[in-house]
Parts: structure tokens; sequence; C-alpha cells
């Protein structure tokens, strides 16, 4: 019989316990972002934790970022990169990122993270028109919703073959299951999940992690 664990609240309290290792400087950004507003946008540390497993388990030099928010994410993943290393993190909120860079400078990772504001179509599109395509390893998605299929596009064309793209909240707090959703972000989750089971330019794996994560490794082509 077919058995899947239901995570209680004591269980994720005892996965956290155990296993994340948490620096001052990351708890404290997230003690901090949990009293702003869209405090939900927020990865879990159990998440940010495992984006920094890819990124060293890739041995990822070069990291992108699509949706930064105050920059917990950002953290975990340019703290994975050996010296010389460098991620560029792309968002369109001064407010937050100030915030971001903050704890980055705190954290001794500033001049290694590269932020760019403005939209998030824009910024790829501009590192596409510097020739940039193929040099990433490692990229984050997590910006807003209704454009996920184009960001997951422009970021299979920045990563190298070999490089990973980590989609966040891809189980969408459970409404990807509605088939009569019809909220904006909802659909173009739905839509890009269906796409991805059957892109055979990647690998891939959809882990119910936090607000559920797909991992998809872009393969080497012929």
């Amino acid at each position: 019989m077919l058995h899947r664990l239901q995570m209680t609240d004591a269980l994720c309290d005892y996965v956290l316990n155990v296993s994340v290792r948490e620096s001052d400087v990351l708890r404290r950004l997230r003690l901090e972002t949990a009293q702003m507003p869209l405090a939900e946008m927020q990865i879990p540390p159990e998440q940010g934790q495992f984006l920094s497993f890819l990124a060293q388990l890739t041995g990822a030099r070069r990291a992108l970022e699509i949706g930064v928010f105050t920059g917990y994410s950002t953290i975990w993943t340019a703290s994975a990169l050996p010296p010389g290393g460098h991620l560029v993190a792309c968002d369109i909120s001064e407010e937050w990122t100030s915030i971001a860079r903050r704890y980055w400078c705190e954290a001794g990772l500033a001049e290694r993270i590269q932020l760019r504001l403005g939209p998030g179509i824009e910024t790829l599109a501009e590192l596409l028109r510097q020739s940039q395509a193929g040099t990433f390893d490692f990229v984050f998605i997590d910006a807003d919703k209704p454009n996920y299929g184009e960001y997951y596009e422009m970021a299979l064309e920045l990563v190298r073959a070999g490089g990973v793209i980590a989609i966040d909240n891809v189980l969408r707090s459970g409404e990807v299951v509605d088939p009569s959703a019809r909220e904006a972000g909802t659909v173009a989750i739905q839509n890009l999940n269906v796409r991805l089971k059957d892109d055979v330019r990647v690998l891939i794996s959809l882990l119910p992690i936090a607000d559920g994560l797909t991992v998809a490794m872009k393969q080497h082509t012929p």
C-alpha cells in the first residue's frame, strides 16, 4: 500500500531542529521579514538550505535569482558559491531589496551579488542580449506567477547543459488541483507543470517541499 507521510506542525519543527543550519544573519532576516504584510512570500529555512545544497551539488559558480523579496533565499544561494562566484538577483522593489542589501552586507556577500531592479522579463532579455546564454549554473524562479512560463523558457536559455532551474510555488497552496481555477497565477503554474512533464529538454522532479518546488536539470543536446 502506498504511504505518504502527512506533515504535522510537530514534524515540521522536528525537521527544522535536526537538519537546518541557519546562520544568525539568516535567522534575523527571516524574523524581520515575518513582521511584514507580505511575509508569506518568504521561503522557509528548510527550502533555503535545499537551494544551497542544490547550488553546491551542481558546482555552481554563476547563479540567477528571479524574485528577491527581502533577500533570504539570495543569502542561502550566494553563500553556496565558491570564492569568485557571482549571483544576479532580479526584483522590482527598491523597498524590499533595501532590506536585502542590508543583510547581504552583514553576511559578507554583497560583493558577489549583483542586484538588477526592473521587470524580470526585461532583465532576462538583457542578459540574453549580452550573450550570457548558457553561462549560468543555477537559477531560482520565485517571482510573479503569471510570467512563470516566460521565466522558465528564458532561464532554460541562460542555464548551461547540466545546470539546474528550481521553480517555487508549483503547488500554489493546493490550488493547482482545481480544474476550475481562473486566477492568472494559478493557471500559469498549472500550464507550466503540464509542459514540464513532457519537456524532453530537462529532467524534472516536483518535490512537495514548502509550497512545491520543481527541480529541472537541463539536458545535454546531442
